[in-house]
């Protein structure tokens, strides 16, 4: 197989910048050097100037596969994902039918297998009586178990405290919650109604408000304390919540927190011009929550950021606040959004590359990825801060065709993604071979 040798690119890895060669041969990063020599059957990739990242692993998407693929596919998603500098995923289980099952869970892996341009992973999801099913996940080829702790519908929804508890104290892997209490969320409608008829996007954080989250993640890191479980609590959006997590290194934590990109981009004044396309659970809130958010990737509060990528058509986003789906798709654009805050030095690079790539790999104990080091898998985006890149719907590569950063020009440019050292996005289109993604395998 052909060699492919980055030249020249400022390498961002595990804290430090180091201006290298970097040699790929069999899916993995064969040497790392000052100089390396060219040869004729080398693929040449010129990349001074530019900086080379670990892939993002993002830890929460829905790609909608399947029964929902109207909204998008594994292929279509992944297709963007890679676009956007994502190498590998981790996708969740409310399709339809929701995966509660292990036969449910390695059919995805099946379809993923053919059609996925990144690398994947599934959740199992937890129901109130599915604990033989949890008990059955293999900690080494499973990413974890998503519990909707509210917020949810259907057998996704657990709320039973005794249904909790045998997660809590019998899942074999890592636990991922989505916290938000549905009765906190039914009291603050309730109170709401008194005041006005009809509700608007402008009641989504008064609906599901800081209460609603806190009350549901302060249960879930009880129980995690309670059992020594392994919690990850996905999408933490309040300022309020952060008391819950520790501060400093992943690599010492049994309980940790992620913040999404969109979270960390748009604040409740968004909702005049954006409206339904930004509506999400759980929702976007207050520009001090945000800004609490960034500040607690610098003291560690926040282990990782991911995007929770949720796609939906143009026409539901349209329907009334009421009736509109929550989600957005992010996945081509999240990474963007995060070397916009570099721009702007609310963080630095090598903080971006740690909480997208580096923790996220240390938390679930992928073996072999999130790093730029010799024999690991050369999943790898090529990024330059002084090009431009103007988000559009038209430009988009999701299923749904439209993106909530429509019209945004962000500060930089994707110039290249490798996916197991093959090159699956040239920086102008993704290079159409959809069997580059691999299984993720686990410690």
């Amino acid at each position: 197989m052909t060699r492919t040798l980055i030249k020249q690119a400022t390498i961002v890895n595990e804290g430090l910048k180091v201006v290298a060669d970097v040699l790929i041969h069999n899916q993995r990063i064969e040497k790392i050097s000052t100089y390396i020599p060219a040869k004729d059957n080398y693929q040449i990739i010129e990349a001074e100037n530019n900086y080379l990242l670990p892939g993002m692993i993002d830890d929460q998407v829905h790609f909608r596969e399947p029964g929902l693929t109207h909204k998008g596919t594994i292929a279509s998603e992944s297709r963007a994902a890679v676009a956007g500098g994502i190498t590998s995923y981790m996708e969740m289980p409310n399709v339809n039918p929701a995966t509660t099952s292990i036969e449910a869970l390695e059919s995805k892996f099946e379809i993923a297998s053919a059609n996925s341009y990144g690398n994947y992973s599934f959740y199992l999801g937890a129901t109130e009586n599915n604990i033989e099913q949890i008990k059955r996940l293999d900690p080494s080829r499973h990413c974890g178990v998503k519990v909707f702790m509210g917020a949810s519908t259907g057998n996704l929804l657990v709320e039973d405290t005794n249904a909790l508890e045998r997660i809590f104290q019998q899942s074999p892997t890592l636990i991922v919650t989505h916290c938000e209490s549905g009765p906190v969320i039914e009291k603050n409608t309730a109170n709401l109604s008194k005041l006005k008829p009809n509700f608007d996007i402008h009641d989504h954080p008064v609906i599901r408000d800081h209460n609603a989250c806190y009350e549901s993640s302060s249960y879930a890191v009880g129980l995690a304390k309670k059992y020594r479980s392994q919690l990850h609590v996905l999408h933490i959006t309040t300022e309020k919540e952060l008391s819950l997590f520790d501060s400093g290194p992943i690599e010492r934590k049994h309980i940790t927190a992620e913040a999404c990109a969109h979270h960390l981009w748009f604040t409740d004044k968004d909702y005049e011009k954006s409206r339904n396309l930004i509506k999400c659970n759980p929702s976007i809130k207050h520009q001090s929550d945000r800004d609490a958010l960034i500040q607690a990737l610098h003291t560690g509060q926040i282990d990782i950021i991911a995007t929770d990528h949720a796609p939906h058509t143009w026409q539901e986003k349209q329907l009334p606040f009421t009736q509109a789906p929550a989600g957005l798709p992010l996945v081509q654009h999240a990474l963007l959004t995060l070397l916009d805050h570099v721009t702007d030095k609310r963080l630095a690079l090598e903080q971006v590359v740690e909480k997208v790539a580096h923790n996220p790999a240390k938390r679930y104990g992928i073996i072999n990825r999130g790093f730029i080091r010799e024999g690991y898998y050369a999943d790898l985006v090529l990024v330059n801060l002084d090009s431009k890149t103007k988000a559009s719907h038209e430009t988009c590569l999701y299923h749904c065709g439209w993106t909530p950063f429509n019209g945004h020009t962000f500060s930089s440019r994707i110039e290249s993604t490798w996916v197991n050292g093959q090159q699956v996005f040239d920086g102008n289109k993704v290079i159409n071979n959809p069997t580059m993604g691999e299984r993720l395998i686990f410690k």
